[in-house]
């Protein structure tokens, strides 16, 4: 069963001041989720979390964060410059990116970002657009194939644009110690959002023993590994929670028997999470406003895929409770919509829900990452405000809602 963080009351009386749909986040929750993470990698004294700016790019959230020890994994000239914004500089920051322009590549090296090279050509481009190759670099691993957990295809990383085959890998980290790298840091990201224990177990054996070649054969010092993210939450309730103490527990086994033997007693294990870190501590708030009875039965509501994509994009299943009437019983089927012209801005299809009445705030769970953050303005719909309930219970404006004037400002008439 999931658990809205706030009650009914609590949310009339923020509707009061911050009219639906707004996303509302829970302090205390992402706190302790932090704490919990770093608990569980606590063997491993350098160990990192790098969150993931895209997830979501609100100062008010990445704040919460950095004062938890967390770093920023940043993708674009813009997120760098929002790292700097909350005074985040050098290897504070983990640039990971793809296709990159010649001015994002010059940012994080200005910043003193460790920058993580997706390609073989991005190693002559760095040199290039820089100068120079900094000391401290990382390279991005695709090992091809397919990523397989018992015997389940978790992702296809043949398929995928990211990173490097294991051959490049060796022709990079050969060029880059010539140019003066003298640590170096090896990257991949495998799967996404998965809920079961053994993916990061899996995946660092599959990067402790490239991170182990590469410095054979090179010289230079291994300085971390980066397992990237892919760690995923329960989004249906009658999932299970990936267990992280479990998870830890089973890098620091094979840290202790490929990478210990070989002599990196020392590397650090970073993280780049954004989903597990803040997706259930994330809500969107949002108000019944109309009833339709036609083939089917809907309820609309103010927001819309404009407010959260995630199940227009990809059908993504996004659980909601209406508040107020968590013990009702689901004796309704609706398909819960938006306002959009588009058939696929719609929140649930046949969903079972209690009995909905225009005026019913609906607590739609688990948007806390890739939620606002994926926001857009299809018909001219604005985005919402962002609010924190903080942990002694009151609220605060982290960003305010679009309006008209916004979205104007950058049209010429």
């Amino acid at each position: 069963m999931k658990t809205p963080f706030l009650t009914k009351d609590q949310a009339e009386a923020l509707t009061k001041t911050y009219p639906t749909p707004f996303h509302i986040y829970d302090e205390a929750g992402i706190r302790k989720n932090v704490r919990r993470l770093k608990a569980a990698f606590a063997w491993n004294e350098g160990f990192k979390e790098y969150f993931a700016v895209k997830a979501t790019p609100t100062p008010g959230i990445m704040k919460i964060l950095l004062e938890e020890g967390c770093g920023l994994d940043c993708s674009s000239y813009t997120e760098l410059m929002l790292a700097e914004m909350c005074g985040v500089t050098g290897h504070e920051i983990m640039f990971s990116s793809n296709e990159t322009p010649a001015e994002e590549f010059k940012k994080a090296h200005e910043l003193g970002a460790i920058i993580n090279l997706d390609d073989l050509t991005h190693v002559d481009f760095l040199q290039e657009v820089c100068g120079e190759t900094p000391e401290t670099i990382c390279m991005r691993f695709n090992p091809g194939g397919y990523f397989t957990l018992s015997n389940n295809i978790m992702d296809n990383p043949g398929d995928a644009k990211y990173g490097m085959t294991r051959v490049q890998l060796s022709q990079a980290i050969k060029t880059l110690a010539s140019r003066g790298a003298k640590r170096f840091g090896v990257h991949a990201f495998l799967a996404s959002n998965t809920n079961v224990d053994d993916y990061y177990p899996r995946l660092s054996r599959t990067l402790f023993k490239a991170a182990a070649q590469l410095a054979e054969e090179s010289g230079l010092e291994l300085a971390f590994v980066n397992l990237s993210g892919g760690i995923g939450i329960p989004y249906y309730p009658e999932e299970d929670e990936v267990d992280i103490f479990r998870v830890g527990n089973g890098v620091r086994e094979a840290f202790e028997s490929i990478l210990v033997p070989a002599g990196h007693k020392n590397c650090a294990i970073f993280t780049e999470l954004g989903r597990y870190m803040l997706a259930p501590y994330g809500a969107l708030l949002t108000r019944a406003i109309h009833e339709k009875h036609i083939h089917k039965e809907y309820i609309g509501v103010d927001a819309c895929a404009a407010n959260l994509m995630r199940p227009a994009m990809y059908g993504a299943y996004h659980h909601i409770t209406v508040l107020g009437k968590e013990d009702a019983p689901l004796t309704n089927r609706y398909d819960v919509v938006g306002s959009l012209c588009e058939n696929n801005d719609k929140f649930a299809v046949d969903r079972m829900l209690p009995e909905i009445e225009k005026g019913d705030l609906l607590y739609i769970h688990d948007t806390g990452a890739h939620g606002f953050s994926m926001g857009y303005n299809y018909n001219g719909r604005l985005r919402s405000a962002e609010i924190l309930l903080k942990e002694d219970g009151s609220a605060e404006m982290i960003r305010r809602a679009e309006t008209p004037e916004d979205y104007f400002a950058t049209l010429k008439f």
